[in-house]
């Protein structure tokens, strides 16, 4: 009787895990989602500056690579249905909103690490910027000669460096500020203390 009681104890673990999962999922990808609308800046051709990208920073360190990947993926697809103005045919859809915003669950490779928060933000922008940049050198391409930023460009790789990394430096370093001030408070649940002392029951 001790036994199955255990058994039963294990296999209810996961699947409260699983459900807390989603759970998290879902309030995070909404805050993202509302975050979103609060635009700090919005450029003339798409991205904008918002204080979205922490929630979802936050989701992927805690639950892993898989989880957050979904969950960007999610709120790319959000991005879309809703924001989707800026799209300029398939590729464009594809680029800037389900694959860009796919890469921030990256993060997810360092769950639990005491730092994972703040290298993890790193690497999700950059590999965001990066496929935003390939949009820009060939999707916006046609926009080529323009001015951004001030300066007049006549290269669409300098045009998409310039256009694309204005904004994501920006929502990079707005997402380093938000952990570095929530990370006393919250880290606990940014190491995932919670979730990983769980499983180990």
């Amino acid at each position: 009787m001790s036994n199955e009681r255990t058994s039963n104890v294990r296999r209810a673990g996961p699947a409260r895990l699983s459900t807390r999962c989603l759970a998290e999922a879902a309030i995070l990808v909404a805050l993202a989602q509302i975050l979103s609308y609060i635009k700090l800046y919005q450029f003339p051709n798409g991205g904008s500056v918002t204080l979205a990208t922490f929630p979802l920073m936050l989701f992927a360190v805690r639950w892993g690579l898989r989880p957050g990947l979904l969950a960007c993926f999610a709120y790319g697809s959000l991005q879309l249905i809703f924001d989707g103005a800026y799209a300029w045919g398939w590729a464009s859809m594809l680029l800037d909103y389900l694959l860009a915003f796919t890469p921030l669950g990256l993060a997810g490779l360092f769950r639990g690490k005491k730092w994972g928060i703040f290298v993890g933000t790193v690497l999700g922008c950059f590999c965001r910027f990066v496929i935003h940049f390939i949009s820009g050198i060939t999707v916006y391409r046609i926009l080529v000669p323009t001015e951004t930023v001030g300066i007049l460009f006549t290269n669409p790789y300098f045009y998409s460096l310039a256009y694309n990394g204005t904004y994501m430096l920006a929502n990079t370093a707005l997402a380093l500020v938000i952990a570095a001030l929530l990370y006393v408070p919250l880290k606990k649940y940014i190491l995932a203390q919670d979730l990983l002392g769980a499983q180990e029951q």
